[in-house]
């Protein structure tokens, strides 16, 4: 099977009053080996379709399987631990720790995933000369730059060598140029067995994907390979 990832018929709904459908009937099979970009205007459910696939929210209804196998969101220790070994997570807002530096940053999301320290920060600092950053290691994020604190965020995200890289406008806040850096750097990481899905709002970088999906009302609209 080169499926890495199968969505069937996912809904997800919010407000339980007002039933507001965000994702309707949507399926989907994800390729290893592939990335995928997701766009659409704001409320289109990029966000939540990516909030679903880390197992970080569940679905209204329809399945999720990975490596075909169905996830059972009433086990969320059983989603913890898979999402802690096989989901690299990026966000448009770094989100790193304010108070830990940049390496610390990195090799807590490998003792998160149950490695010991000193492993942990052996592949912390190879991830960081990766990214280009090993001399800026024991900044905090205050110290760094936007463009930098996102290279982190993408080497926290690598740490586990996870199967599913999920980004979320990971250049949405960086100018052009920087932006143009960071994506560079997202897409050398895909492999034969890993699967890169992004959502942007910029066309320019959507298009450099194997696979555009356009999120329209809730429902992927176009596809294009």
């Amino acid at each position: 099977m080169n499926n890495l990832i199968e969505i069937s018929n996912l809904n997800k709904s919010f407000n339980e009053l007002n039933n507001v459908k965000v994702l309707k009937k949507i399926s989907f099979k994800f390729k290893k080996g592939k990335i995928y970009s997701l766009m659409g205007p704001s409320g289109s459910g990029k966000s939540t379709l990516l909030n679903l696939l880390s197992l970080i929210d569940r679905p209204t209804s329809g399945l999720i399987k990975i490596e075909n196998k169905n996830i059972n969101f009433n086990d969320s220790n059983k989603s913890d631990i898979l999402r802690a070994n096989k989901i690299g997570i990026i966000y448009q807002q770094d989100n790193l720790l304010p108070d830990f530096t940049a390496i610390e940053n990195i090799y807590l999301a490998s003792l998160a995933a149950g490695s010991n320290k000193f492993l942990s920060l052996s592949k912390a600092k190879i991830l960081l000369k990766k990214v280009g950053l090993l001399n800026r290691s024991d900044h905090y994020p205050s110290q760094l730059s936007g463009g930098e604190k996102q290279r982190i965020s993408i080497a926290r995200a690598l740490i586990n060598d996870p199967q599913i890289i999920l980004a979320d406008e990971p250049t949405g806040s960086l100018d052009l140029e920087t932006a143009k850096g960071v994506f560079g750097l997202i897409k050398k990481q895909i492999n034969s067995d890993r699967t890169i899905i992004f959502a942007t709002h910029n066309r320019y970088f959507a298009n450099k994907a194997d696979c555009l999906l356009e999120l329209v009302n809730g429902n992927i609209k176009t596809v294009n390979a």
